[in-house]
């Protein structure tokens, strides 16, 4: 069966329930990621953090077991899904915003900038583009972990998005975020990163297609 593209909030609204227990125990990878990103940012000692599409906060979670002092700022376009994570962190320095992280402004600098699986949606000109205004809301010395799907080959990263482009003209969909994974491949990400302006990309971590990469400032 052709899946229909549904819009990106509309997507995670409807799946608001269960959520979190799916992505800790379905989605290969995520539980231990979560898990190591916290582990890697305490290892910073940051004062200030941004989480891009911070969801409801499952990074969070772990983020503030090891730094509940932290001073946290989460974008995302889903209201429901800052609904729960303010309703899980009602103690913390948090402010989310609802909004668009390829239109909102970023705001910073942050000692450190995080995120995880939320850029496997689109293509290496829009990535780049928000990776070089992440770069810039960064501290000197800070650092961005980014834990995403991605795939192994340029054949895998064409088929996704040419599936992509099929299914929008059969389904007559024009310009939009639609729920639909184009990972790029883990060494197209990695120059994207040092393009954008960051000094080091290093892979610290993969099971299956989740990989996740710490880059410096």
């Amino acid at each position: 069966m052709t899946p229909r593209l549904e819009p990106m909030d509309e997507f995670f609204t409807k799946r608001i329930e269960g959520y979190d227990e799916h992505m800790l125990g379905e989605v290969q990878g995520c539980a231990a990621g979560y898990r190591l990103m916290a582990r890697l940012a305490a290892e910073a000692h940051p004062r200030t953090l941004l989480d891009l599409g911070c969801g409801t906060g499952l990074e969070l979670d772990e983020i503030f077991r090891l730094l509940p002092g932290l001073r946290v700022t989460g974008i995302d376009m889903t209201q429901s899904m800052l609904d729960q994570l303010r309703s899980k962190h009602p103690d913390k320095q948090l402010t989310t915003i609802l909004g668009d992280y390829f239109e909102t402004e970023l705001g910073g600098p942050y000692d450190i900038a995080v995120s995880f699986e939320t850029l496997h949606h689109f293509t290496p000109e829009r990535k780049l583009e928000l990776y070089k205004r992440l770069r810039a809301s960064i501290a000197e010395g800070g650092e961005y972990i980014e834990c995403d799907y991605m795939c192994d080959t340029d054949e895998q990263e064409r088929e996704f998005f040419t599936e992509l482009e099929r299914l929008k003209r059969e389904q007559g969909l024009g310009s939009g975020y639609y729920h639909y994974d184009t990972p790029l491949t883990i060494e197209k990400q990695k120059r994207l990163l040092l393009e954008a302006g960051f000094k080091s990309v290093e892979q610290v971590f993969r099971e299956d297609n989740t990989v996740m990469l710490l880059c410096r400032v």
